[in-house]
């Protein structure tokens, strides 16, 4: 690419003769578009996430400025049509969740005797139902929220933590995330103990300030992720604690600060963990924690916007 193109004053990013110098917002959106459109080929094995791909593809419309380019009546309509909905009042108190099903096929999926599963719906399905649908400016009040909440009390364990579904699966910060958010999502705290998923939270924490998946396990960049937005959603931690260090906090902030900081390596992006290579997801994930603890100043973006263009060039 020529270093003379010309671009944007908001897509010019870098200064370098041998690599790009903006970011290719067009080429973006043909791409979402596509995503849009139709399932790729290779995409396809994640057929039953498609509500999630949606999310991915809708959510960069929206920061792209290009939510025209949809159409929002059309994407209500499909979201809405995979809730999974109780037969009456009395289903609530059958241990199952009624969120929304991640695609057409888990809403009509089989067990492995070969019988319909009525009710296949998942807690970040139903976290990236209910972002679709505030992106595309639906009013979350209309919808049938009052089973959503209270059959996801039946996914939170014990210690805090929760289930994506009711028939089964692991427990970790992921879906304690995805629970906070629809709660906050819909302004209504009944669907959670607060409280519990607080404590769980905070026993996550590492010794390196770092948050791990589970209680005891490794730091990780996408776990201290959920682990922070998840207390900031909550009320526990406030804007910016970094400049309020001398206020108390259930979390060890100046810690994770600097855990999140030498994640950043020498080629600009940031790894999920010590000794792993970098990759752009962890620009969102690591980045976003030091955006929600005031620390983002400290961040090299020079390095980390030639890392994301770089590998983009080579795409």
């Amino acid at each position: 690419m020529s270093s003379t193109m010309v671009a944007d004053e908001d897509d010019f990013l870098w200064d370098s003769d041998s690599e790009p110098q903006f970011f290719d917002k067009d080429r973006h959106l043909r791409f979402l578009e596509m995503m849009y459109d139709l399932l790729p080929s290779d995409y396809q094995t994640q057929e039953i996430n498609r509500l999630t791909l949606a999310y991915f593809t809708i959510i960069g419309f929206d920061i792209l400025g290009s939510l025209d380019r949809i159409d929002k009546d059309a994407v209500i309509k499909w979201v809405l049509s995979l809730q999974a909905h109780p037969k009456n009042k009395d289903d609530l108190n059958n241990g199952q969740f009624y969120g929304f099903h991640g695609s057409r096929s888990s809403q009509f999926q089989s067990n492995v005797e070969g019988a319909l599963v009525p009710n296949g719906s998942h807690l970040a399905s139903t976290y990236c139902a209910l972002a679709i649908l505030k992106t595309v400016g639906y009013d979350l009040s209309l919808i049938d929220f009052t089973s959503i909440l209270k059959s996801m009390k039946n996914l939170q364990q014990s210690d805090g933590s929760f289930m994506p579904t009711h028939y089964g699966a692991e427990t970790d910060l992921r879906f304690v995330f995805c629970a906070v958010a629809i709660c906050f999502l819909l302004g209504n705290w009944s669907g959670l103990d607060r409280e519990k998923a607080k404590d769980y939270i905070i026993k996550c924490q590492s010794y390196d300030g770092g948050f791990g998946l589970i209680p005891g396990s490794e730091s990780h960049g996408g776990a201290t992720y959920c682990a922070v937005a998840s207390l900031r959603l909550m009320g526990y931690i406030e804007d910016d604690p970094l400049s309020k260090v001398m206020s108390p906090c259930i979390i060890d902030v100046p810690m994770l600060v600097d855990w999140c900081l030498q994640r950043q390596a020498k080629d600009g992006g940031f790894q999920g963990r010590p000794n792993k290579l970098t990759d752009t997801c962890y620009a969102f994930w690591v980045g976003g924690v030091l955006k929600i603890l005031g620390a983002e100043k400290f961040i090299d973006e020079g390095g980390l916007r030639g890392f994301l263009l770089t590998l983009w060039w080579f795409l």
